[in-house]
């Protein structure tokens, strides 16, 4: 729906809450799966970490067209083009098969070489290969999915997405239990029945957005919607959502060398890693809720031209990201001794996971700034100075602080930490005085020009 310049926006709660809801639940699967491969032993729980990581890497692919989708249609709702909008999420489709088909041969084909190359454990080498191949098939899936989820997002039909989301991971856990560990007739299959799982809930995740495509947004897609690649509308797209997915990708390979340093240190280091990796995840959702909304919200008053309330929006909401990362994550640190025991008994593992939990509260308030002005630098157009800023602190303090700190200093998995900390802290506080000085102001001002013109 597009709303007029007279039709109040929905406050940014109405929107982050089933934002909020979504992310919990999706860390709750990440968590869940994470504990049912750790119950088959911590081989597996390290196997499913890494194979994870690098689906989890490959999915940020998808953000080319889902990053760029959400915020041109965003500006174009709040500009009252309606029609426009509605031709760039059907060029979406077609644009996230080529996408989703691709990854998915990556992920099938490129298994065994992508784990050698980050240093997988011998002894977990075998797991992972498997199971990186069965998640192939999701991966196409959800490439259809997220692109969906973006427009009925750009719609502010958050709910709907949330529904979506139930339901797909509803059905994710139900299938998952007894394909991984047998029931009655079924075998137990391990991790590959986790990713069996996820397809047939990544597929039904498909019927629900295609039926409210239909119903709510009056979209529907046709044969050629499917593989059709038009230039125009795609032009647009790519032209946000090539930074956004470089600024994405270039952090998660910068995480992904600091997981071969992990991986150089063992399987106990590495499954270590993956279960405050998980607990952790549960801290950063609050600042990606409160992230997406702004970002949806910017998106319209930029197409509306209300850049003050942009303005004034992006700084009350950073407060409060601040406040309640720092607040969570701070929790989370003290409850670690109880969560990291939902995991592993192993008294090694839960201590080093205790100090890590604690850095960690570092940050999280550091990423809290990334997040929040990141995205809401990209839906005002600004969306190469991200990639030029970070990239240099990503391959330098992410990366290559990783090594020094951890392996050749022996500082371990808190040289990590504290790598990724410093990383955070000085990208968040570039992104921050761009965003305090409106050095993205011309842009907005740029994509309000090319709106009006229209």
């Amino acid at each position: 729906m597009s709303l007029p310049p007279s039709t109040p926006r929905p406050h940014i709660f109405t929107l982050a809450w089933p934002l909020l809801v979504e992310l919990v639940l999706a860390v709750a699967i990440g968590i869940a799966g994470t504990s049912l491969a750790s119950h088959l032993s911590d081989t597996s729980g390290a196997a499913f970490a890494i194979a994870h990581n690098i689906s989890v890497t490959l999915f940020l692919l998808f953000r080319i067209v889902g990053s760029g989708v959400g915020v041109v249609i965003t500006q174009g709702l709040g500009a009252g083009q309606r029609e426009r909008a509605d031709r760039v999420a059907l060029a979406s489709v077609g644009a996230s098969t080529w996408i989703g088909a691709v990854t998915a041969l990556v992920a099938l084909l490129g298994a065994g070489p992508l784990l050698k190359l980050l240093q997988t454990p011998a002894d977990v080498f075998p797991l992972a290969v498997p199971f990186l191949m069965a998640l192939a098939p999701a991966l196409l899936f959800d490439a259809w999915n997220a692109s969906m989820a973006a427009v009925m997002r750009a719609h502010l039909r958050t709910r709907d997405t949330l529904l979506v989301l139930v339901a797909m991971h509803a059905t994710h856990v139900m299938l998952a239990v007894p394909l991984m560990h047998g029931w009655g007739p079924i075998p137990a299959l391990g991790l590959p029945g986790f990713a069996v799982a996820l397809t047939v809930s990544r597929a039904l995740g498909l019927f629900l957005h295609l039926l409210l495509w239909r119903q709510h947004l009056g979209l529907v897609t046709r044969a050629p919607d499917w593989w059709r690649l038009p230039r125009d509308e795609l032009a647009e797209v790519l032209h946000i959502g090539i930074p956004a997915a470089a600024e994405n990708i270039a952090w998660r390979l910068s995480f992904m060398a600091a997981m071969a340093a992990a991986g150089t240190m063992g399987a106990q280091a590495l499954a270590t890693h993956a279960y405050v990796q998980q607990i952790g995840s549960m801290v950063i959702v609050f600042s990606l809720a409160t992230a997406f909304a702004v970002e949806i919200m910017v998106g319209h008053m930029v197409g509306a031209g209300e850049f003050g309330d942009a303005h004034r929006l992006v700084r009350s909401a950073l407060g409060r990201g601040l406040v309640i990362s720092g607040v969570v994550s701070a929790a989370v640190a003290l409850a670690g001794p109880w969560l990291l025991g939902a995991f592993t008994s192993d008294p090694a593992i839960i201590a080093e996971g205790r100090l890590l939990l604690w850095l960690g509260v570092l940050v999280e308030l550091g990423r809290t700034f990334n997040l929040v002005v990141i995205n809401a630098l990209r839906a005002t157009g600004d969306v190469r100075f991200p990639v030029a800023a970070g990239a240099a602190s990503m391959a330098l303090v992410l990366a290559g602080g990783s090594w020094v700190l951890g392996i050749h200093l022996g500082f371990g998995l808190a040289g990590l930490y504290i790598a990724f900390a410093a990383d955070e802290w000085i990208r968040g506080l570039i992104m921050w005085r761009r965003w305090a000085v409106q050095a993205w102001v011309p842009h907005a001002r740029a994509a309000r020009r090319k709106l009006r013109a229209r």
